[in-house]
């Protein structure tokens, strides 16, 4: 019998475990959807092993532009091993139209296209809701420092360029997403890198055409199945058979 994994950490949507090396996590894909800091939730059968092949997808591109990230490789369907880092306790948006949150705050119509890419912040933390927070805070209270911040947002636009330019490129419009960060050290060099995810949990995906949402928000607002959402950007990327109308869990390899 195998032995038991050590669990680090288990958040709404993964959970890490000690990894195979020094330095490595093995990061788990679970099937759970959230919404609304977890007042909505459910089972959603086949999501994370969606997730994972599409994060996979997104981290390695970024690692062939040369934007440094924790993916080193994808063990199976819903196990990634990652690079251990620490996580700066920000979420890192990058709003390219106007959606969700920022739509009701400023009265802007989903889907408005924001004069440039808006970077801005929300501070970690569940019970609280994530707050937003600006660059005087995280800096006043340690949580980065005015240096990290310029490489966060230089690292944050880096993504943006990537991810609008692929995803443009099979017919979806990128209107925003998340990422977070993390510090590794190289002896005393601290260096920081891309974190966490890059899935359809965590951007806002619209068709080009129809404006279809293909991520999170089928979700959030009861507009379809959220697996055969999230299927159809994998069949787009060539990660599904191109005839797959809902996943089946062998499908990916």
């Amino acid at each position: 019998m195998a032995p038991r994994r050590k669990k680090i950490y288990e958040g709404k949507a993964k959970i890490l475990y000690e990894g195979t090396e020094p330095g490595t996590l093995v990061q788990y894909f679970k099937d759970d959807a959230t919404a609304f800091n977890a007042q909505k939730k459910a089972v959603v059968e086949g999501k994370g092993v969606l997730n994972n092949r599409l994060s996979e997808f997104f981290m390695q591109g970024l690692t062939n532009i040369g934007v440094p990230n924790h993916f080193i490789r994808r063990i199976n369907m819903r196990e990634q091993l990652i690079r251990q880092v620490e996580i700066i306790p920000l979420e890192v948006i990058v709003r390219n139209f106007a959606a969700g949150s920022l739509s009701k705050r400023l009265g802007l119509e989903e889907g408005t296209q924001l004069p440039r890419p808006i970077v801005e912040y929300s501070f970690k933390n569940d019970e609280l809701g994530d707050p937003m927070v600006s660059e005087e805070y995280i800096v006043a209270f340690g949580w980065a420092t005015q240096q990290d911040l310029d490489d966060i947002v230089s690292l944050a636009l880096r993504v943006n360029d990537f991810l609008s330019g692929v995803l443009f490129g099979v017919g979806i419009k990128l209107i925003d997403f998340k990422i977070e960060i993390g510090r590794i050290w190289d002896n005393d060099f601290m260096r920081l890198i891309v974190a966490d995810e890059i899935s359809p949990d965590s951007c806002r995906l619209w068709d080009l055409k129809t404006g279809q949402k293909l991520d999170k928000d089928v979700f959030r607002r009861d507009l379809g199945d959220l697996t055969d959402a999230y299927t159809e950007v994998a069949r787009r990327f060539g990660l599904m058979p191109a005839n797959t109308t809902s996943l089946k869990p062998t499908a990916i390899n």
